[in-house]
This record gives structure tokens, sequence and C-alpha cells, in this order.
């Protein structure tokens, strides 16, 4: 039997993203998170990508505030910050027409559960770890 022939990124992204503008508040970016049932939110300035939040990113502002005053507290710090403190830049990018064994390198050596799809500048979508799961055990998860 020959080789299972690996698809190309654009075959298993996501096309239909949420971005986010690198001045709104890490608030509004729980919310989004919360409310979209997202863990990456993909951040950008004038239409062109800039970085990446994650779920991470904000347990890790939110840990900070862990001695405060409660939830109302660490949702005012959400608030006074701005996406830019808090996303990765500059992102870790894949092309369209890559593999999805590259994906995979890229994610295990930048260890990031992410990367935003490009279509030479253009961002055009977005692998997870969760599409490189579906991809190579053949199991449908979304």
């Amino acid at each position: 039997m020959p080789p299972m022939r690996s698809k190309l990124v654009r075959e298993v992204m996501q096309a239909k993203i949420v971005t986010i503008s690198v001045d709104d508040s890490l608030a509004t970016v729980e919310d989004i998170m919360r409310l979209g049932g997202v863990r990456h939110l993909l951040v950008v300035r004038g239409g062109k990508l800039v970085g990446v939040v994650s779920q991470t990113d904000l347990l890790r502002l939110s840990l900070s505030t862990l001695n405060s005053e409660g939830d109302d507290h660490r949702r005012a710090f959400l608030q006074a910050l701005e996406v830019s403190q808090a996303m990765s830049s500059p992102p870790v990018t894949i092309e369209a027409h890559a593999t999805m064994e590259k994906v995979a390198m890229l994610m295990a050596q930048h260890k990031i559960g992410c990367l935003p799809v490009l279509d030479g500048e253009d961002l055009v979508g977005m692998v997870t770890t969760t599409d490189v799961l579906s991809h190579y055990s053949g199991v449908q998860l979304r």
C-alpha cells in the first residue's frame, strides 16, 4: 500500500478565524474566548497579523492576581491591560501550501498550540493542535 499523502495546511486549517485588535483589552479577549469556545486569538494591527494571544497567556496574567480581592479585581486588572502586553510577537506562522508534518514540527519545536496561516502576507486561517490531532488520528474532532 502506498504511503498516505500528507495534507496541505490549506486542506486542514480553520478558515473562519477570530481576530482581535492589538489595542483591545484582555478582558475583551477573555470574553471572546469564553463565549466563542476558542483558546487562541490572532492579533491584528491595520489588518496585518502582529501576534497571538492564548488562554495560557491570560492564565499566566490572572495568576498574578490570585492573592487579590476576588474576581472583580482580576477583571479590572485584565480590563486595564491591552492585548499587546500579553501577546506572543512576532507570531510563528505557516504558509497555506506547507505540509502538516511541517505544522507538527513547528508546534513541537516552539511549544505552541496554534499557527496562523498565511498566503504571502495575507492571513487566511489558523491551524491548531486539535487540527493536527484530527489529521493524524483520522478522527473528526470538530
